[in-house]
This record gives structure tokens, sequence and C-alpha cells, in this order.
């Protein structure tokens, strides 16, 4: 189903908040990391194919794009990026894990209040666009592999 095509006026609000993340004060390279994870947890192999190469241009390595779903046992992210990977994971499985003070608290170690509150709407927005790329089952492009993808 063609969401955009179906329901034009509903979709103008969700857009314009994925503008505003825009415009945060959380590096591009950070927000790349949380929208690849949560949409590795929600098995959006569409936002997944479509944040890749964004997330390659904001400085996320190869290397983190492998191993993002092993990324609690992995070297290769810092303090900052393993705390906000632990609260996106917190709160993209919400149902299971409540949130749990030992996520929150190691996020709230590292990053004011602002960010926090940033790396939530983040978190929110990428989970948003998630339920409706799996809902509608929307399929991302095969590229060949000469593109560079």
């Amino acid at each position: 189903m063609e969401y955009f095509k179906a329901a034009p006026e509903a979709m103008k609000p969700l857009v314009a908040l994925e503008n505003s993340t825009r415009d945060l004060s959380i590096p591009a390279r950070l927000r790349w990391l949380m929208k690849m994870r949560a949409s590795q947890i929600n098995g959006c192999a569409y936002c997944l194919d479509m944040h890749a190469p964004e997330a390659r241009k904001a400085g996320v390595t190869q290397q983190q794009l492998d191993v993002l779903a092993a990324w609690r046992e992995s070297p290769a992210f810092d303090a900052r990026e393993r705390a906000a990977l632990g609260w996106c994971d917190a709160l993209t499985r919400i149902e299971a894990t409540g949130a749990p003070d030992a996520d929150y608290n190691a996020l709230a170690a590292i990053f004011s209040e602002r960010e926090r509150t940033e790396l939530t709407l983040i978190i929110t927005t990428i989970n948003a666009w998630n339920r409706f790329a799996v809902g509608f089952r929307s399929a991302h492009p095969i590229r060949d592999e000469a593109d560079g993808h």
C-alpha cells in the first residue's frame, strides 16, 4: 500500500516531525545509528536499506553497521553511542523492557536533559516510520552492487 498516496494529509505531520529531527543538537552520526538500530529491532528492511547509505555519509563506519545487531558485545562503539543504543533498545522494545532504570541511568550519566529528550524523539520517530513500512509491506529496491550501496 502506498500510504503517502492513500492519505497525504495524514502523513504531513509525520514528515514534519522527521524534518524537525534534522535540526536537533544530536550529531547526524548518532541520529543515523538510532535509525539503523530501531529499524533492525523492528525488522524494517525498507528503512535499513534507505538509511544505510545516509549513515555511512554521516560517518557511521561499515564495521559499526556490520556489528550493530551485536553492539553490546562489540568494542566498535564509544560510551555515548553505547548509552544511546541501550536507550534505543529499551524504548523500541518498551513492551518488554519497561525502559529500565539501568538504561535510563546510563543515558543520564552521559547526555544532558535536552539531548535525552532529542534522542527519545529521534527513536520515537523512526519507530513510527518502521510501523508504516513494515505494516504496509514496503519493499526496498534491489540495487546493482556496482552502484556502491
